[in-house]
């Protein structure tokens, strides 16, 4: 029987799918607040004929090496920063990830972050479940406008990464008149082609943003793509966003620059050494935290789930997977020694 070993538990919707396609499945860490150990993860790799992961685990080279008939590994994310996609080209196998379902609901949360951080919602919420709230004044809860507001000024928004995601945030910004700029060295076309956007320079677009959302990739040339320098560029009064990855940012420097008012506020949905905080971080007044939510909809978490699941199906029957991400392993000899050894 085929075997599809999952990592950690995902929404009963994958699981369901993954039973109905004839598929024995086996769950690595079934708390949900706890990670998988690596003897675990690596015991399941070498039981397994399709390994179902969350970012939350590493699977590296020495993983991915593990199990000769290993027939592919489903990604149950849209990144997939965490798989040595290298590697697995080289050894023949497979990798798929979740693309495209969680664009609206990743989108929708960067704009709660803007209005929370914009607005101070967080801090409101404590001020009155304190009991601080005695009576209304002119000065309480001073914040920044995301419309034109009372200055009738409109704001800009920078958009870095412009992929699905980064496209949706800028479309919502219409409703709120603001100006759009956009980067993304790998989109240009798509910028200019958009409506709402137009394209920036990365220096250009920190100076002149109200505030800034991240959306781009994980690699190499992203890695604290926004770092003390480029902090520095932004006006005092603008707020950045992170829904991408944590490394995007460095970490450090944003606690410095929350802490010295280089920039008047930050939200963030992911953390550069995740789940772990910068020390410094969390006691900022100025900073909107959330643990890694921006899919987190019961819709779309549901149908990552079954997404994972149909990509791992297609894994264990060898066939070319929905949402591959490296399609060119399909044609490597590596692959079809693999195929053989298929139950």
């Amino acid at each position: 029987m085929s075997r599809v070993f999952v990592t950690r538990r995902i929404p009963q919707a994958g699981f369901d799918a993954l039973v109905e396609g004839k598929a024995e499945v086996r769950v690595g860490q079934k708390n949900d607040e706890a990670p998988v150990a690596r003897r675990v993860l690596e015991d399941g790799a070498r039981w397994c004929h399709v390994l179902l992961s969350l970012l939350t685990e590493t699977v590296d080279r020495p993983l991915l090496s593990a199990n000769p008939a290993l027939l592919g590994v489903a990604n149950y994310a849209v990144g997939f920063d965490n798989v040595d996609l290298a590697a697995a080209t080289e050894l023949g196998i497979p990798v798929s990830n979740t693309p495209g379902v969680l664009t609206d609901t990743t989108a929708d949360l960067t704009w709660a972050l803007i209005l929370a951080a914009a607005r101070r919602i967080p801090e409101a919420n404590a001020y009155m479940t304190a009991g601080r709230y005695k009576l209304w004044g002119p000065n309480l809860m001073l914040g920044a406008d995301v419309s034109p507001g009372g200055s009738g000024h409109r704001k800009v928004l920078g958009v870095i990464g412009f992929g699905r995601i980064g496209a949706a945030v800028a479309r919502r910004a219409v409703g709120f008149e603001m100006d759009v700029l956009a980067y993304d060295p790998y989109a240009r076309d798509g910028i200019d082609a958009h409506p709402a956007a137009r394209w920036a320079d990365l220096p250009d677009l920190l100076r002149r943003s109200d505030f800034v959302t991240l959306h781009p990739r994980l690699t190499a040339e992203t890695h604290h793509l926004i770092d003390a320098r480029a902090l520095a560029l932004m006006k005092r009064t603008a707020f950045l966003v992170n829904v991408s990855r944590g490394p995007v940012v460095d970490e450090h420097a944003l606690v410095r620059a929350l802490q010295d008012g280089t920039i008047a506020g930050a939200a963030l949905d992911v953390f550069e050494h995740e789940p772990a905080m910068e020390p410094g971080l969390a006691e900022c007044g100025n900073v909107v935290l959330v643990p890694h939510i921006a899919s987190a909809s019961t819709d779309t978490r549901d149908r990552m789930a079954i997404m994972a699941a149909a990509n791992a199906l297609a894994h264990l029957a060898g066939e070319c997977a929905p949402n591959i991400v490296n399609p060119e392993v399909y044609e490597s000899p590596a692959y079809r020694e693999r195929l053989a050894r298929r139950p």
